[in-house]
């Protein structure tokens, strides 16, 4: 049973760094895209950031220049750099993971992915 966990949420002041973090067990997926989603309370999720099994990676407009997703294959885990936080950036953060390489454009939708994590809360104030 695949499983995704995240952690390194909390509550920070505007302009302040965090780094989330999501491992992935129980899978034997050779090739594989991990991504990160957020929810606002009452809001949709939407795309972060994503990280393909061969290196691609994929970026909401809103985060690029701020965020950086990297992953660590020997650790089944992908990480989440958020610098530069904003109030705007307050959401519960997903990670999410899909048994395959993401097809061209699918990058940003969450049906793309199979597993999900049960989230991190993330408080930016101001």
């Amino acid at each position: 049973q695949v499983q995704l966990v995240e952690s390194g949420g909390g509550t920070v002041q505007a302009g302040d760094s965090l780094r989330l973090s999501c491992v992935a067990s129980g899978h034997t997926f050779s090739t594989y895209a991990m991504g990160w989603f957020r929810q606002d309370p009452g809001m949709t999720r939407s795309f972060v950031a994503a990280h393909d099994w061969d290196g691609a990676t994929y970026y909401a407009d809103f985060v690029k220049g701020r965020f950086t997703i990297s992953r660590d294959n020997a650790k089944s885990t992908v990480y989440l750099q958020m610098n530069s936080l904003k109030p705007e950036d307050t959401a519960v953060y997903y990670c999410a993971l899909r048994g395959a390489g993401l097809p061209p454009a699918y990058h940003n939708r969450d049906y793309a992915y199979e597993y999900w994590g049960q989230g991190t809360p993330v408080t930016v104030s101001s």
